[in-house]
């Protein structure tokens, strides 16, 4: 894990700013998704920026939603011929 040495306070309402440089270094755009993980073995936050991904096989290739769902192309085919 690589250490940038920028430390920010925690606001009243338990908002925590992530610096411009990070967000820029990450494609984190203004009112882009982001994932929050806790990692308890190490007591850590895990940021990552939101990526859709395949309800099925977690792909993040070729993603479409179907009924509130999102399935990759390949398993929409698989589910096809399994018909």
């Amino acid at each position: 894990m690589k250490n940038v040495g920028i430390v920010r306070k925690v606001d009243e309402l338990g908002r925590i700013v992530v610096p411009i440089e990070l967000r820029r270094s990450l494609g984190i755009g203004d009112r882009a998704e982001v994932e929050i993980y806790l990692d308890d073995d190490n007591k850590r936050i895990i940021l990552r920026k939101h990526q859709p991904m395949c309800a099925f096989c977690q792909s993040e290739e070729n993603i479409i939603s179907y009924k509130n769902q999102l399935i990759c192309k390949t398993c929409v085919n698989e589910i096809g011929e399994d018909k």
